[in-house]
């Protein structure tokens, strides 16, 4: 069953969206429900979905801005905006930032949401066959394949092309690592759109930018974790992750290990137990 995340302040929409369809008989299951966009990005964070069926409109952040942070943190879920007549603005964003679809709600049937529902299980299917695992899955690969993240980068460097502008990114990601990099300063650095340096670069590398930034920033916290004493938070620091628990979050999913986990494991110090 593909895993699917509501988004929607108004209760009687979100309701409506739920009771009008027989998920499981289209292949998808309600995993959770959101009333705005902070609330729904906490929740993709600990269980990442492979679609979000979101409002456009919300309070605290809208649901083009929770796109574009889960494009920044190297989420692959499907996006379908559910809009009004006003919002085309909103809609033309979210389809530079990859939504798969719009639906208006006051045109929403059944129908619609069918349609719109099998378009997704066809693309999900189709990335599944061509990754061999489910596409919310994609951004911890290194993990699901115990590949140490210092072994996966040599791998990347040999399967990109000599494509200019990729190159560019990817040395200046080595360079700087540790400062604020998005798709976004990237685009701007290469002077090309936004939305194109996110589909070039996943072609051309196999990994969207942000999850080949974290593989780096992983690489480097390694080196750190082995080969000094630094407390991990100031290592997470250094590496260009300004969150603690973020650094954490994503080590673990790449490693699948904390980096005290990590560090013991390496100098064959036995893990504490808790009492």
């Amino acid at each position: 069953m593909w895993k699917v995340l509501l988004v929607e302040d108004e209760v009687f929409v979100r309701e409506s969206v739920r009771e009008i369809i027989a998920w499981e008989e289209l292949g998808f299951t309600v995993s959770g429900e959101a009333g705005n966009g902070a609330e729904a990005l906490d929740m993709i964070r600990q269980d990442v979905p492979d679609l979000v069926i979101t409002d456009i409109i919300m309070p605290e952040m809208d649901g083009v801005e929770l796109l574009r942070k889960t494009r920044e943190e190297g989420y692959t879920s499907r996006f379908v905006m559910l809009t009004c007549m006003g919002d085309f603005e909103y809609v033309r964003q979210a389809m530079e930032y990859g939504a798969s679809n719009y639906i208006l709600k006051l045109s929403m049937s059944v129908n619609s949401l069918r349609e719109t529902l099998s378009k997704i299980s066809n693309e999900l299917l189709k990335d599944k066959d061509n990754r061999g695992i489910p596409s919310a899955a994609v951004q911890v690969t290194s993990g699901r394949d115990k590949r140490n993240p210092k072994e996966l980068l040599p791998l990347l460097h040999e399967e990109v092309t000599s494509h200019p502008e990729i190159q560019k990114i990817l040395q200046y990601i080595h360079a700087h690592y540790p400062e604020d990099i998005t798709v976004k300063s990237m685009s701007v650095y290469v002077m090309m759109g936004e939305n194109y340096v996110s589909t070039l670069f996943k072609k051309k590398t196999g990994q969207t930018l942000i999850h080949y930034l974290h593989l780096v920033r992983v690489n480097q916290a390694i080196q750190y974790l082995c080969h000094s004493d630094l407390p991990v938070y100031e290592i997470g620091n250094r590496v260009g992750f300004v969150n603690d628990n973020y650094f954490i979050k994503i080590f673990k999913r790449l490693t699948l290990q904390t980096p005290s986990q990590f560090r013991q494991s390496q100098r064959g110090e036995p893990e504490p137990v808790s009492l």
